[in-house]
Protein backbone atom coordinates (compact mmCIF):
# COMPACT_ATOMS: atom_id res chain seq x y z
CA UNK A 1 0.00 0.00 0.00
CA UNK A 2 3.07 2.25 0.85
CA UNK A 3 4.62 1.60 -2.34
CA UNK A 4 1.53 1.90 -4.23
CA UNK A 5 0.83 5.68 -2.29
CA UNK A 6 4.60 6.68 -2.83
CA UNK A 7 4.03 5.73 -7.12
CA UNK A 8 1.09 7.87 -7.31
CA UNK A 9 2.74 10.75 -5.60
CA UNK A 10 5.56 10.49 -7.93
CA UNK A 11 3.38 10.42 -10.69
CA UNK A 12 1.66 13.55 -9.35
CA UNK A 13 5.26 15.20 -9.16
CA UNK A 14 6.11 14.11 -12.64
CA UNK A 15 3.02 15.90 -13.79
CA UNK A 16 3.39 19.01 -12.14
CA UNK A 17 6.80 19.24 -13.32
CA UNK A 18 5.48 18.75 -17.03
CA UNK A 19 3.04 21.34 -16.81
CA UNK A 20 5.88 23.89 -15.20
CA UNK A 21 9.00 22.81 -17.00
CA UNK A 22 7.10 22.71 -20.57
CA UNK A 23 4.51 25.50 -20.25
CA UNK A 24 7.00 27.65 -17.94
CA UNK A 25 9.07 28.23 -21.44
CA UNK A 26 6.61 28.34 -23.90
CA UNK A 27 4.42 31.35 -25.13
CA UNK A 28 1.03 29.00 -23.53
CA UNK A 29 0.94 30.09 -19.95
CA UNK A 30 1.59 27.72 -17.24
CA UNK A 31 -0.94 29.21 -14.81
CA UNK A 32 -3.91 27.98 -17.41
CA UNK A 33 -2.54 24.28 -18.16
CA UNK A 34 -2.84 24.20 -14.22
CA UNK A 35 -5.66 25.56 -13.34
CA UNK A 36 -7.33 23.33 -15.88
CA UNK A 37 -5.52 19.79 -14.94
CA UNK A 38 -6.32 21.04 -11.26
CA UNK A 39 -9.91 21.63 -11.81
CA UNK A 40 -10.52 17.45 -12.80
CA UNK A 41 -7.43 16.17 -10.75
CA UNK A 42 -7.13 17.37 -7.03
CA UNK A 43 -2.79 16.82 -6.56
CA UNK A 44 -1.99 15.56 -3.25
CA UNK A 45 1.60 16.53 -3.06
CA UNK A 46 1.14 20.23 -4.73
CA UNK A 47 2.03 22.41 -1.44
CA UNK A 48 4.23 25.38 -1.31
CA UNK A 49 7.55 23.38 -0.83
CA UNK A 50 6.94 21.59 -4.42
CA UNK A 51 6.03 24.64 -5.86
CA UNK A 52 9.24 26.03 -4.81
CA UNK A 53 11.34 22.84 -6.01
CA UNK A 54 9.25 23.03 -9.20
CA UNK A 55 10.63 26.73 -9.91
CA UNK A 56 13.78 25.46 -8.68
CA UNK A 57 14.17 22.67 -11.51
CA UNK A 58 12.94 25.25 -13.92
CA UNK A 59 15.84 27.82 -12.75
CA UNK A 60 18.66 25.92 -12.73
CA UNK A 61 17.70 24.58 -16.38
CA UNK A 62 17.81 27.71 -17.62
CA UNK A 63 20.95 28.85 -16.45
CA UNK A 64 22.55 25.64 -16.91
CA UNK A 65 21.78 25.98 -20.69
CA UNK A 66 22.78 30.04 -20.92
CA UNK A 67 25.89 29.37 -18.67
CA UNK A 68 28.11 30.39 -21.49
CA UNK A 69 26.03 33.74 -21.67
CA UNK A 70 25.92 34.12 -17.91
CA UNK A 71 29.83 33.51 -17.83
CA UNK A 72 29.71 36.28 -20.42
CA UNK A 73 27.75 38.77 -19.02
CA UNK A 74 30.31 38.95 -15.85
CA UNK A 75 32.67 40.26 -18.17
CA UNK A 76 30.45 42.28 -19.75
CA UNK A 77 28.18 43.76 -17.26
CA UNK A 78 26.00 45.96 -19.77
CA UNK A 79 23.77 43.54 -20.97
CA UNK A 80 23.50 42.06 -17.55
CA UNK A 81 22.17 45.44 -16.45
CA UNK A 82 19.65 45.94 -18.97
CA UNK A 83 18.07 42.64 -17.38
CA UNK A 84 17.76 43.41 -14.12
CA UNK A 85 16.02 46.82 -15.56
CA UNK A 86 13.50 44.89 -17.30
CA UNK A 87 12.70 42.84 -14.25
CA UNK A 88 12.55 46.00 -11.81
CA UNK A 89 8.87 46.49 -12.58
CA UNK A 90 8.01 42.96 -11.76
CA UNK A 91 8.87 42.50 -8.45
CA UNK A 92 7.49 44.84 -5.96
CA UNK A 93 3.75 44.48 -8.16
CA UNK A 94 4.21 40.94 -8.14
CA UNK A 95 4.87 41.07 -4.21
CA UNK A 96 2.15 43.19 -3.44
CA UNK A 97 -0.54 40.95 -5.49
CA UNK A 98 0.51 37.66 -4.23
CA UNK A 99 0.93 39.02 0.03
CA UNK A 100 -2.57 41.22 -0.06
CA UNK A 101 -3.96 38.01 -1.99
CA UNK A 102 -5.05 39.95 -5.30
CA UNK A 103 -3.79 37.64 -7.51
CA UNK A 104 -6.00 35.07 -6.35
CA UNK A 105 -9.54 37.15 -7.22
CA UNK A 106 -8.07 36.62 -11.17
CA UNK A 107 -7.45 33.25 -11.08
CA UNK A 108 -10.86 32.32 -12.45
CA UNK A 109 -11.41 29.94 -15.64
CA UNK A 110 -12.86 32.97 -17.16
CA UNK A 111 -10.27 35.64 -17.22
CA UNK A 112 -7.54 32.99 -17.60
CA UNK A 113 -9.78 31.67 -20.62
CA UNK A 114 -9.92 35.36 -21.95
CA UNK A 115 -6.63 36.37 -21.21
CA UNK A 116 -5.40 33.13 -23.24
CA UNK A 117 -7.29 34.38 -26.32
CA UNK A 118 -6.88 38.09 -26.34
CA UNK A 119 -2.80 37.88 -25.98
CA UNK A 120 -2.70 34.89 -28.34
CA UNK A 121 -4.26 36.73 -30.90
CA UNK A 122 -1.59 40.10 -29.85
CA UNK A 123 1.36 37.14 -29.96
CA UNK A 124 -0.01 36.40 -34.24
CA UNK A 125 0.21 40.34 -34.70
CA UNK A 126 3.61 40.83 -33.39
CA UNK A 127 5.15 38.01 -34.93
CA UNK A 128 4.03 40.10 -38.31
CA UNK A 129 6.17 42.94 -37.24
CA UNK A 130 9.24 43.74 -39.53
CA UNK A 131 12.46 42.68 -37.78
CA UNK A 132 14.48 45.79 -37.83
CA UNK A 133 16.74 45.37 -34.51
CA UNK A 134 19.55 43.04 -33.25
CA UNK A 135 19.91 42.02 -28.79
CA UNK A 136 23.66 42.55 -29.33
CA UNK A 137 23.64 45.88 -30.89
CA UNK A 138 20.08 47.62 -30.40
CA UNK A 139 18.95 46.07 -27.05
CA UNK A 140 19.23 49.28 -25.02
CA UNK A 141 17.55 50.71 -21.63
CA UNK A 142 14.68 51.82 -23.69
CA UNK A 143 13.93 48.49 -24.62
CA UNK A 144 14.76 46.70 -21.83
CA UNK A 145 12.20 48.81 -19.56
CA UNK A 146 9.47 48.62 -22.10
CA UNK A 147 9.68 44.98 -22.45
CA UNK A 148 9.84 45.17 -18.24
CA UNK A 149 5.97 46.77 -18.19
CA UNK A 150 4.74 44.17 -20.71
CA UNK A 151 6.37 41.72 -18.62
CA UNK A 152 4.33 42.84 -15.78
CA UNK A 153 1.03 42.27 -17.53
CA UNK A 154 2.01 38.66 -17.27
CA UNK A 155 1.06 38.58 -13.50
CA UNK A 156 -2.88 38.14 -14.85
CA UNK A 157 -3.00 34.55 -15.07
CA UNK A 158 -3.50 33.18 -18.61
CA UNK A 159 -1.51 35.90 -19.79
CA UNK A 160 2.01 34.18 -19.90
CA UNK A 161 5.09 35.73 -19.13
CA UNK A 162 6.98 34.04 -22.10
CA UNK A 163 4.66 34.81 -24.49
CA UNK A 164 4.24 39.08 -23.40
CA UNK A 165 7.36 39.30 -23.28
CA UNK A 166 8.35 37.76 -26.92
CA UNK A 167 5.40 39.72 -27.72
CA UNK A 168 6.69 42.78 -26.63
CA UNK A 169 10.39 41.67 -28.15
CA UNK A 170 8.54 41.07 -31.49
CA UNK A 171 6.56 44.43 -31.06
CA UNK A 172 10.07 46.12 -30.66
CA UNK A 173 11.62 44.47 -34.02
CA UNK A 174 13.40 41.76 -32.56
CA UNK A 175 13.49 38.41 -34.02
CA UNK A 176 11.77 35.35 -32.70
CA UNK A 177 15.12 34.50 -31.32
CA UNK A 178 16.29 37.17 -29.84
CA UNK A 179 13.11 37.98 -28.48
CA UNK A 180 12.91 34.72 -26.71
CA UNK A 181 16.34 34.79 -25.64
CA UNK A 182 15.25 38.28 -23.80
CA UNK A 183 12.41 36.49 -22.53
CA UNK A 184 14.38 33.55 -20.83
CA UNK A 185 17.08 35.75 -19.52
CA UNK A 186 14.48 37.62 -17.48
CA UNK A 187 12.93 34.83 -16.47
CA UNK A 188 16.10 34.13 -14.35
CA UNK A 189 15.50 36.80 -11.97
CA UNK A 190 11.77 36.46 -11.68
CA UNK A 191 12.47 32.65 -11.06
CA UNK A 192 15.09 33.30 -8.03
CA UNK A 193 12.85 36.01 -6.67
CA UNK A 194 9.50 33.61 -6.98
CA UNK A 195 11.86 30.94 -5.44
CA UNK A 196 13.05 33.48 -2.82
CA UNK A 197 9.31 34.34 -1.93
CA UNK A 198 8.19 30.87 -1.34
CA UNK A 199 11.20 29.94 0.65
CA UNK A 200 10.46 33.07 3.03
CA UNK A 201 6.70 32.15 3.60
CA UNK A 202 7.99 28.92 4.69
CA UNK A 203 10.01 30.43 7.28
CA UNK A 204 7.21 32.41 8.19
CA UNK A 205 4.77 29.45 8.43
CA UNK A 206 7.06 27.03 10.09
CA UNK A 207 9.98 24.56 8.71
CA UNK A 208 9.13 22.61 6.00
CA UNK A 209 11.18 19.09 5.64
CA UNK A 210 13.13 18.53 2.47
CA UNK A 211 12.06 15.18 1.27
CA UNK A 212 12.19 12.55 -1.86
CA UNK A 213 9.59 13.98 -3.42
CA UNK A 214 10.95 17.47 -3.07
CA UNK A 215 14.17 16.27 -4.56
CA UNK A 216 12.85 14.62 -7.34
CA UNK A 217 10.43 17.42 -7.83
CA UNK A 218 13.76 19.72 -8.68
CA UNK A 219 15.31 16.84 -10.71
CA UNK A 220 11.82 16.26 -13.62
CA UNK A 221 11.39 20.14 -13.63
CA UNK A 222 15.05 20.26 -14.60
CA UNK A 223 14.61 17.74 -17.12
CA UNK A 224 11.23 19.16 -18.59
CA UNK A 225 12.90 22.57 -18.49
CA UNK A 226 15.80 22.17 -20.24
CA UNK A 227 13.98 19.84 -23.04
CA UNK A 228 11.58 22.43 -23.47
CA UNK A 229 14.25 25.41 -24.02
CA UNK A 230 16.58 23.58 -26.68
CA UNK A 231 13.09 22.56 -28.36
CA UNK A 232 11.44 25.50 -28.53
CA UNK A 233 14.77 27.50 -29.32
CA UNK A 234 15.70 25.11 -32.37
CA UNK A 235 12.24 25.61 -33.55
CA UNK A 236 11.69 29.28 -34.01
CA UNK A 237 14.58 29.78 -35.90
CA UNK A 238 12.64 27.97 -38.96
CA UNK A 239 9.43 28.14 -38.30
CA UNK A 240 7.10 31.34 -37.13
CA UNK A 241 4.98 31.33 -33.51
CA UNK A 242 1.27 30.30 -35.41
CA UNK A 243 1.29 27.01 -33.95
CA UNK A 244 1.41 28.52 -30.41
CA UNK A 245 -1.21 31.16 -31.41
CA UNK A 246 -3.23 28.24 -32.83
CA UNK A 247 -2.72 26.03 -29.45
CA UNK A 248 -3.79 29.34 -26.97
CA UNK A 249 -7.18 29.79 -29.08
CA UNK A 250 -8.19 26.26 -28.87
CA UNK A 251 -7.31 25.98 -25.54
CA UNK A 252 -8.79 29.68 -24.38
CA UNK A 253 -12.08 28.27 -26.54
CA UNK A 254 -12.06 25.17 -24.03
CA UNK A 255 -11.72 27.26 -20.88
CA UNK A 256 -14.65 29.34 -21.69
CA UNK A 257 -16.67 26.71 -22.57
CA UNK A 258 -16.04 24.96 -19.32
CA UNK A 259 -16.50 28.77 -17.50
CA UNK A 260 -19.84 29.49 -19.08
CA UNK A 261 -21.20 25.72 -19.07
Amino acid sequence: MQCLESMLSSIEILILAAIQGISEFLPVSSVAHLVLVSKYYAFNNQNLLIDICLHLGSLIAIIFYFRKDLFNFIQNKTFLIKILISTIPIIPVGYILYQTGLINHLRSLEIIGWTSLIFGLLLYVSDKVKITKKIDTEFNNKSAIIIGLFQVIALIPGVSRTGITITSGRLLGFNRFDSAKISFFLSIPTLAAASLLGIYNIYKVGSAELNFLAIIAVIFSFIFSYFTIVVFLNYIKKFSLNIFVIYRILLSLLLLFIAYL
